[in-house]
C-alpha cells in the first residue's frame, strides 16, 4: 500500500530542510525532494576540482536566525562558523581601508579618509543596530496583515506601532528615509568620504537589479544590517565546510527527527484535484501523496510550472507573472595554487580574513549599474570576494586556495537574449579575474581551476527563475505583505493545502531560513499537517 505523508517538500534547499525539520520535529511523516545529487539549493559545497571545494552560489553566514540553530540544535549536527573578522577595501594604488571588530583600529583606518567620517561611525553603527533589532521583530514572524481584521492581526498591527514609536523621533524618521532613499542618499547624510560610503552602500544592491543611487537600495542595506552570529549583531560568518555545511546541518537534524530525504528526485508537477493539493508526480511518474504540499522553489516556478495556470486565479496569475526576478549577479570560484597577494597589503594577514570589497568608489559602482541597465555585464564589476581556505584549510589541499568571488553587475536578459550566456559566460569571468588583478597582480599565474556561474547557469542548474539569489527581487513593493504577492503573504496559496516556504515568500532572502521555519510554524499552529 502506498505511503501517504502529512507533508511533501518540493526543493532540498536550506528553507525547505528547516520546514520539514520543524515539522518533523513536531510527530509529522515529512518528505523532502530534491532535483539535484546533493542537497542544499543553493547553499552547497561541492568539489568540482580534485581536492578544492568550492562553496557554489551563497558563501557567508549571517542572517541564519538563532532560534533556528537552537531549536534544531545546529551545533550538535556539525554547524561551525568562524567569524569574518575584517571588511576590506583596496585600493588600486594606496592602503585601502580595514574595518575591523576593534573599534579604535577602524577608527584609525577611517579618519586617513575623514576625520569627522571615524568620529560619526560608531554612531552610525549604533543607530542601524537599533532599527535592525526593530526590523529582526518583522522577520521573526509572519507578515503583517494590515487589511485583516482579525484580532490576532491587529495585535501584531498594534506591537509595531508601539516598537516603532519606542525608536524615538530620531530613529523613526531614519527608518522612513531607509524605506524611500538610495543608499548613497541615505549614507550621505551620514558621511563624507566616497571611499567609505562605496563599501557600505553595496549592501543596499546585493540581489537587486538596482543602483547604489536609486531609491528604495537603502532598506536592502538594513537587510543586511540583520546578521548575528553568537549574539554579536552585524556579524559575518563561515561556515566550516562551506555554506553546503550549512544546509547539511539543517538536513541531519531533520533526518534525526525522522524525516525522509531523496535526491535526484525532480518533481514533474503537484497533483491538484477540486482545487486541493494531494501530492506530486516525480519526473519518472511516480505519484506520491500528502496531505499538504509545501513547495520551498520561487513562485513562478511552482505556480506557473508545477501547480499550472488553469487551477489559479487570474488575477493571482498576473500577480505572480508581475513579480520580478531579474537576476543581477554572478559567481566565479577559483582554485589557487598559493595565495594571490594584494599588492597594497601584502601576505596573508587578518585583513584578508574576512570579505573583501572592490568598488573603489561610487562612481565606479553607478557605471557598472549602467553597463548593465543596456543589457551588458560590467567590464569593471563590484566584487565581494572571500578566501574560504584561509578559515577552513580543509577547503583546499595543503598550501593552496580557493576563492569565492560574487560578481555585480551580470544582467539576466543580457541584450542577446539570456539563452546566449553560454556563448558570454567566459568573457565575463575574463573581466572578473582581469579586474581583480588590478589589486592582485599574480592572481592570473595562480589559477588552477575556474567556474563561472552566470544568473542563467544559476537558473539552469539551481533552478532559481533568472538567476535570481533571493529568489525575486529585494524591492520594497515586493516585501512584507506583497511577497510574493498581496494578500498570499502568510505561506498559504489559492491552492488549498498547497504552501510556500521558500525566499520567494516573508522575509525574503539570504541564508536565513526563517520562511522555511515561520511557514512550518504557521502550518502546525492551523493544524493543516
Amino acid at each position: 500500500m502506498a505511503t501517504t505523508y502529512d507533508a511533501v517538500i518540493i526543493g532540498g534547499g536550506h528553507n525547505g530542510l528547516v520546514c520539514a525539520a520543524y515539522l518533523a520535529k513536531a510527530g509529522r511523516k515529512v518528505l523532502v525532494l530534491e532535483r539535484r545529487h546533493v542537497l542544499g539549493g543553493a547553499a552547497v559545497t561541492e568539489e568540482l576540482y580534485p581536492g578544492f571545494k568550492y562553496t557554489v552560489c551563497s558563501y557567508v553566514v549571517s542572517l541564519l536566525r538563532p532560534y533556528i540553530i537552537r531549536d534544531l540544535d545546529l551545533v550538535k549536527h556539525g554547524l561551525q562558523i568562524t567569524p569574518l573578522e575584517c571588511s576590506y577595501t583596496p585600493e588600486p594604488e594606496g592602503p585601502g581601508l580595514c574595518r575591523w571588530p576593534d573599534p579604535h583600529r577602524t577608527r584609525e583606518e577611517i579618519q586617513r579618509y575623514s576625520r569627522k567620517d571615524a568620529d560619526i561611525y560608531p554612531e552610525f553603527g549604533r543607530a542601524m543596530g537599533r532599527l535592525a533589532r526593530f526590523a529582526k521583530e518583522i522577520i521573526d514572524n509572519p507578515a503583517p496583515e494590515p487589511t485583516s481584521w482579525r484580532p490576532s492581526d491587529l495585535m501584531q498591527l498594534l506591537g509595531l506601532g508601539r516598537r516603532f514609536r519606542d525608536l524615538g523621533d530620531d530613529l523613526g524618521a531614519i527608518q522612513f528615509k531607509l524605506s524611500t532613499m538610495s543608499a548613497v542618499d541615505f549614507l550621505d547624510e551620514w558621511f563624507e568620504s566616497d571611499f567609505l560610503k562605496s563599501p557600505m552602500s553595496v549592501s543596499g544592491i546585493i540581489g537587486t537589479f538596482l543602483g547604489v543611487r536609486s531609491p528604495g537600495t537603502a532598506y536592502v542595506l538594513l537587510h543586511h544590517y540583520m546578521g548575528e552570529i553568537d549574539g554579536a549583531s552585524r556579524a559575518w560568518g563561515f561556515a566550516k565546510g562551506g555554506n553546503g555545511e550549512v544546509s547539511m546541518s539543517i538536513a541531519r537534524a531533520a533526518q534525526a527527527f525522522g524525516a525522509e530525504i531523496r535526491t535526484e528526485a525532480p518533481v514533474h508537477k503537484v497533483l491538484v484535484k477540486g482545487g486541493r493539493a494531494t501530492g506530486v508526480v516525480l519526473e519518472n511518474g511516480d505519484e506520491i501523496s500528502a496531505r499538504a504540499v509545501i513547495s520551498s522553489c520561487d513562485p513562478r516556478l511552482t505556480f506557473l510550472r508545477f501547480v499550472g495556470e488553469d487551477h489559479l486565479p487570474d488575477d493571482f496569475v498576473t500577480g505572480i507573472k508581475r513579480f520580478k526576478f531579474r537576476g543581477s549577479s554572478g559567481k566565479v570560484n577559483l582554485s589557487l595554487d598559493r595565495f594571490p597577494d594584494f599588492k597594497d597589503r601584502p601576505g596573508i594577514g587578518m585583513h584578508v580574513m574576512g570579505d573583501i570589497a572592490i568598488c573603489p568608489s561610487l562612481d565606479y559602482l553607478e557605471r557598472a549599474y549602467d553597463e548593465a541597465k543596456y543589457g551588458d555585464f560590467s567590464s569593471r564589476p563590484f566584487m565581494n570576494v572571500v578566501f574560504p581556505s584561509l578559515l577552513d584549510p580543509e577547503m583546499a589541499p595543503p598550501g593552496k586556495h580557493v576563492a569565492s568571488i560574487f560578481v555585480q553587475y551580470a544582467p539576466y536578459d543580457i541584450k542577446e537574449g539570456p539563452e546566449h550566456w553560454p556563448e558570454r559566460r567566459e568573457a565575463f569571468g575574463d573581466a572578473v579575474i582581469d579586474t581583480l588583478s588590478e589589486y592582485c597582480p599574480t592572481l592570473k599565474d595562480s589559477i588552477l581551476h575556474r567556474q563561472v556561474l552566470t544568473p542563467w547557469d544559476i537558473e539552469q542548474e539551481f533552478g532559481l527563475s533568472e538567476g535570481n539569489i533571493f529568489q525575486g527581487e529585494l524591492s520594497l513593493e515586493q516585501l512584507l505583505f506583497q511577497r510574493p504577492t498581496a494578500g498570499w503573504a502568510r505561506y498559504t496559496t489559492p491552492v488549498r493545502n498547497l504552501w510556500m516556504c521558500g525566499s520567494g515568500a516573508h522575509p525574503g532572502g539570504g541564508v536565513m531560513g526563517a520562511p522555511g521555519a515561520i511557514a512550518a510554524k504557521t502550518m502546525l499552529a492551523q493544524g493543516a499537517v
